[in-house]
């Protein structure tokens, strides 16, 4: 039997929350400033929608000033570009987000970097990438997922991870290359895993801290994993079990208790703190645009 712990991404989403909507109320009375979140969808994709639905939400109830864009999946590149820029000016907004992915005939990068650093609560600026990899992080974003990743694995092993081997499966601009940076900050020994390494179930088995982000249902093993190891699941797949869908991440889940300290499930784990920390990221960025301090 296993003595895994269930790391409860929700739980610890609501408490993250809860602060922040303490903060929120203090910055109003103390300061006049009403963090708000501007979220900007092109489209009728419907797991965006929910996602975009969850985030003003959660904005509202952490007592946000929140606004939805939602614009047409053929909208021209310089009308959405327009939006940005008219986002970026105004005062009642200190957060914006661009909900991903954008339909073929709009240039991503493009998109992004026209948000004001200052405003780029994903953390998807090139000077917020630059920063978080540089190590200067006291005015910077750093992007959602890896940051409640973060938080996770440091709730389960301390915030120095110093003498501690983390393998991070997968290499995206979103998830896998920030969570590297955010692990060598904390002193981990960190190796970056793809599609093009020899033997990633060896690899894997050395890691004190796996972190899988690929997008591939069940591709972690039970049998990769180190006893003893820290397991933080990022993917969300939907496949098909008997006739129904169902939700999976990128890690066999009930093998993976048999070895591990502590994992997240999927549903239920890390999908909670991404918002949290999207809600987190707008409350710093109404902070520092009022001149005061972040932390």
């Amino acid at each position: 039997m296993s003595n895994a712990t269930r790391i409860d991404g929700k739980a610890q989403a609501e408490s993250l929350t809860a602060g922040i909507t303490d903060q929120t109320a203090q910055l109003k009375s103390d300061h006049g400033v009403t963090p708000g979140l501007a979220v900007v969808i092109v489209g009728e994709d419907p797991a965006s929608q929910v996602y975009v639905r969850n985030k003003g939400r959660k904005a509202e109830a952490c007592g946000f000033h929140s606004e939805t864009h939602i614009l047409p999946a053929d909208v021209a590149e310089e009308d959405l570009l327009a939006l940005i820029d008219d986002l970026n000016s105004k005062e009642s907004v200190h957060g914006i987000l661009v909900q991903l992915p954008l339909p073929d005939h709009l240039d991503e990068q493009r998109i992004t970097q026209s948000i004001s650093p200052s405003k780029d609560v994903d953390g998807f600026h090139f000077v917020n990438i630059g920063k978080l990899t540089a190590g200067h992080t006291a005015d910077a974003f750093v992007p959602c997922t890896p940051a409640g990743c973060m938080l996770m694995i440091q709730d389960a092993l301390g915030k120095d991870l110093s003498g501690k081997s983390a393998v991070v499966v997968g290499r995206s601009n979103i998830v896998g290359k920030p969570m590297g940076a955010l692990l060598l900050a904390a002193n981990a020994t960190v190796t970056t895993c793809h599609s093009r390494t020899s033997d990633l179930p060896g690899v894997v088995r050395g890691a004190d801290i796996v972190v899988a982000a690929v997008g591939r249902p069940n591709m972690i093993k039970g049998d990769w994993i180190k006893p003893g190891a820290v397991v933080i699941d990022v993917g969300i797949n939907r496949i098909d079990v008997d006739g129904k869908s169902k939700l999976t991440g990128d890690v066999d889940y009930e093998a993976a208790l048999e070895n591990a300290s502590a994992v997240t499930p999927v549903p239920g784990g890390v999908g909670p703190m991404t918002i949290a920390m999207l809600m987190a990221n707008t409350l710093r960025a109404a902070k520092l645009s009022a001149g005061l301090s972040a932390g």
